[in-house]
């Protein structure tokens, strides 16, 4: 092949991982609107999903609420916060489990649902796509 065909090739295949990259929903780490916690770095998030972390820091215990397994949000929120893939993510949870030292998050797949409960519970941590906040969620930043 050409040094032109190869530069062909290169161009559309980073077009297309441009064009899939702005297709994605931007996901945000959002608390209830009454919570007290106001930023929490990225690798804090992280940390509070991948059970590295129980407590927020003020002290207060937090309950992290997963989206489904298989959501392009909670794909897109592990790539993003913890540098996970789906399946890093899955043998991170095996090992935890097998050990004996926790469990994942509740997920809930329904994001209406899962924003109510993050709304009801000021101790309540989750993520949603930057367009479903409100004035019940903000965002942690």
């Amino acid at each position: 092949m050409s040094f032109r065909h190869w530069v062909g090739i290169g161009v559309v295949g980073l077009s297309l991982g441009l064009m899939g990259n702005s297709a994605m929903a931007e996901v945000v780490a959002v608390v209830s609107s009454r919570s007290t916690v106001m930023t929490l770095s990225r690798s804090q998030v992280a940390d509070l999903f991948l059970g590295r972390a129980r407590r927020f820091p003020d002290g207060i215990v937090a309950l992290p609420i997963d989206q489904g397994e298989g959501s392009a949000a909670r794909d897109e929120f592990y790539l993003r916060f913890a540098a996970k893939s789906p399946a890093q993510l899955k043998a991170h949870w095996s090992k935890i489990i097998f050990t004996g030292r926790g469990q994942p998050p509740l997920a809930i797949s329904n994001t209406v649902e899962l924003k109510r409960r993050i709304a009801a519970n000021p101790a309540a941590i989750g993520y949603l796509d930057r367009t479903q906040l409100d004035a019940s969620v903000r965002e942690i930043r």
